[in-house]
Parts: C-alpha cells; sequence; structure tokens
C-alpha cells in the first residue's frame, strides 16, 4: 500500500478552530529596494504555509507525486495587501481550510507581525493527475483529514 499519512498527523494543530501557523523572517531577497516585501512575495510566503500545513497533517508533496501521481495546483487566489512588511520582519502565516471536496480546497490565509495583518488570501486549490494535470480525487484519509480541518465560512 502507498504511503500517505504519517503517524501523529495533526499534532502541531491539535485545538479546533485554530489555524496552522508557519513563521518566516523577511530577507532581502524578499524587498524592493526600499526594503518592503514585494507584493508577489506574500504569495510564496502562503504556498510555503500551505505546504508546511500538508507536511503537519502527514502528507508529504513529494509521495503524493510519486506514488499516488498527484499534486496540488491553485485554481484561484484573491490576496487583500493591508500593511508592509519590511527587511528582518518576523511574520506568521495563518493556513485555515474553509471548504474541502474530492478535488478541491479551499484556504483562508493571513500574514501578520503580531496582531498586525499585513495580508489575507483566499485559495482555490485543485488536486489533479500529475500527467495529464486533469482533476484527480484526493485519497479518502486525505479528504477525511481536510474536512476534519475544514471550519467554516469566515466570509459574509
Amino acid at each position: 500500500m502507498p504511503r500517505i499519512l504519517r503517524r501523529n498527523a495533526f499534532l502541531p494543530f491539535s485545538v479546533p478552530g485554530q489555524p496552522f501557523t508557519w513563521t518566516v523572517r523577511v530577507y532581502y531577497e524578499d524587498t524592493d529596494t526600499g526594503g518592503v516585501v514585494y507584493y508577489a512575495n506574500y504569495l510564496k510566503f502562503f504556498e510555503r504555509a500551505r505546504t508546511e500545513w500538508l507536511r503537519a497533517a502527514g502528507y508529504e508533496q513529494q509521495v503524493l507525486a510519486s506514488e499516488h501521481g498527484l499534486q496540488f495546483v491553485v485554481a484561484s487566489i484573491e490576496c487583500h495587501y493591508r500593511r508592509p512588511a519590511r527587511l528582518d520582519d518576523v511574520i506568521e502565516l495563518d493556513v485555515r481550510v474553509t471548504q474541502a471536496g474530492r478535488v478541491s480546497v479551499v484556504f483562508e490565509q493571513t500574514a501578520r507581525r503580531g496582531d498586525e495583518v499585513l495580508a489575507t488570501a483566499r485559495i482555490r486549490a485543485g488536486c489533479v493527475d500529475t500527467r495529464s494535470l486533469a482533476p484527480k480525487a484526493m485519497p479518502q484519509p486525505m479528504l477525511e483529514a481536510m474536512k476534519s480541518r475544514a471550519f467554516p465560512e469566515t466570509r459574509p
């Protein structure tokens, strides 16, 4: 049987209703000439946080691709920038699942510096076959894990 789930999955965020949080530091390469994080780099930060969320849930993307022939692709993103992050800031990236279906999942993400919200995003990712890029259903244990971590919609 192909390996998907590791032991002790979801330990980093076992408190219902709380987001998974990943921390990054802003490096020079993340900024523009004024020392402010370039807007597109928030998308990279959010991507890393989702990857670490998936890893913490017991799923490694390399294993999903090599043993199950599936991967996730971003289908849509809506991002709102509120405050700038700057060189050497430490940013916390929150990840919440708001919806999970057989072939897609919706995340709400927040980038913050302490209590100050820097950016928010709503990302819909689809699960696809690695060769054809056609939609492909997630393995049932993964879907159940995502649904167990799904939260009610936070927007009207």
